[in-house]
């Protein structure tokens, strides 16, 4: 994870979405960075794509505003998708 724009945010991102999941082996991270802008996308088990978002996106938001404070750390802004 060393050449990534946001090491500390994709390593937490990481960590808390396998926490969340029932196939913490599907989870995985693509990220692109635009300036001190970082998108990343998750991609997860087609079974556990509720989990991540939760009742009205409640558990997305919680991991937007955790892997927010960890990117600060790096120094960027990031942006988290769950895509499919």
């Amino acid at each position: 994870m060393s050449e990534s724009p946001a090491p500390s945010a994709e390593a937490v991102l990481l960590m808390v979405c396998r926490s969340v999941v029932s196939e913490p082996d599907d989870v995985s991270i693509e990220a692109s960075a635009d300036g001190d802008r970082v998108r990343l996308d998750v991609s997860v088990n087609a079974d556990d794509m509720g989990r991540v978002i939760g009742r009205r996106g409640r558990v997305a938001s919680a991991i937007r505003t955790v892997v927010g404070a960890a990117a600060a750390k790096d120094g960027v802004v990031t942006e988290v998708e769950f895509v499919e």
